[in-house]
């Protein structure tokens, strides 16, 4: 969902969770803030996920600062801060055991903040520029094999085989089935709209940063989609949201989650397996079956090639193969 005006209904509930927390910030800081979280949705189009994790760090440094500076801080107080002020809050960070992920997420954040104040004349800084953000150790996908994704994805079409919730039923399926069948991410397949899926066996996602991407849509996926259409008794508008929850507002992705969770502990599956794990599931299979990693990276929607790559770490047998099979000396 992407944010079209300032009024506090269409932004959801993120503005309504700043204004309810009790940080001390002068009233032009806090109106700043605003005009920032406005920048990011509007102009930026980032995630509302992302956006709301910005103004959650921003909003615990403008705390940090206040506990640190012993007053309310303003413009002025925040171009004033020197590397070690910066590195008080970093330490702050790791004392209160933030994750070296999250704490790097939370600088950009505040780079991302300070470069709008700049931007938008409030005054000018270095001051950021010479602090490091945390080495983050690098990630392997841990991605689950063909039968647990089977058993899975089985698992949570009959966990609400009870009259009248089998509706719900197929719409998990479906959403699973675009994880696993399409790549897609949990926040792009609850964005789709009911008009979305219509046409073509192909799919225009939004991702991250508004960045378009086709992906195609397997027959199995398209079958269990207009299962889910069929059985829903929501009415849905082809402007709409595709995926209705009981009342018939937007899907939570919390939903899928405690779903996935729920059915993961029946099945004795660990704890890796997650809506998110489909997603990597996908492109791992994909990378198993001879997919070359150019495509890969295309229909994941990876701006960088070396995102992607971090499939072949998870593969290295498959690629061997792959290399004795294909290279003309390997014989």
């Amino acid at each position: 969902m992407k944010i079209t005006n300032n009024s506090k209904e269409d932004i959801g509930g993120t503005l309504e969770v700043i204004e309810s927390v009790k940080f001390p910030v002068t009233k032009e800081v806090g109106e700043v803030l605003r005009a920032w979280f406005r920048w990011l949705s509007k102009e930026r189009q980032m995630s509302d996920n992302s956006v709301s994790a910005y103004m959650r760090d921003v909003s615990a440094f403008m705390f940090f600062l206040c506990q640190h500076l012993g007053q309310e801080p303003n413009i002025k107080d925040l171009f004033q801060l020197s590397p070690a002020d910066f590195r008080s809050w970093l330490a702050f960070l790791a004392n209160t055991g933030k994750a070296r992920t999250s704490t790097a997420r939370s600088l950009s954040a505040l780079r991302s903040f300070y470069h709008k104040l700049e931007v938008d004349g409030y005054g000018s800084t270095s001051v950021l520029s010479v602090i490091k953000s945390p080495r983050i150790p690098r990630s392997v996908p841990r991605p689950l094999d063909e039968k647990s994704v089977s058993e899975l994805i089985k698992g949570v079409g009959n966990v609400n085989q009870i009259k009248g919730l089998d509706w719900q039923a197929k719409r998990d399926v479906a959403v699973l089935l675009l994880l696993y069948g399409c790549g897609l991410r949990i926040g792009e397949a609850l964005g789709l709209l009911r008009n979305d899926i219509e046409g073509d066996a192909i799919l225009i996602v939004k991702g991250k940063g508004g960045k378009e991407r086709i992906v195609p849509i397997l027959p199995l996926v398209i079958d269990a989609l207009n299962d889910y259409i069929e059985s829903c008794p929501h009415i849905l508008d082809a402007q709409g949201k595709l995926f209705r929850g009981v009342r018939g507002g937007p899907l939570n992705p919390r939903v899928i989650q405690r779903r996935v969770s729920d059915i993961r502990t029946k099945l004795g599956l660990p704890e890796t397996a997650t809506p998110h794990a489909l997603r990597h599931s996908f492109a791992t299979h994909l990378l198993q079956n001879g997919g070359d990693l150019r495509s890969i990276q295309e229909l994941l929607g990876h701006s960088s090639l070396s995102t992607t790559q971090r499939y072949t770490e998870v593969d290295s047998k498959g690629l061997t193969r792959a290399y004795d099979s294909a290279h003309p000396r390997a014989r």
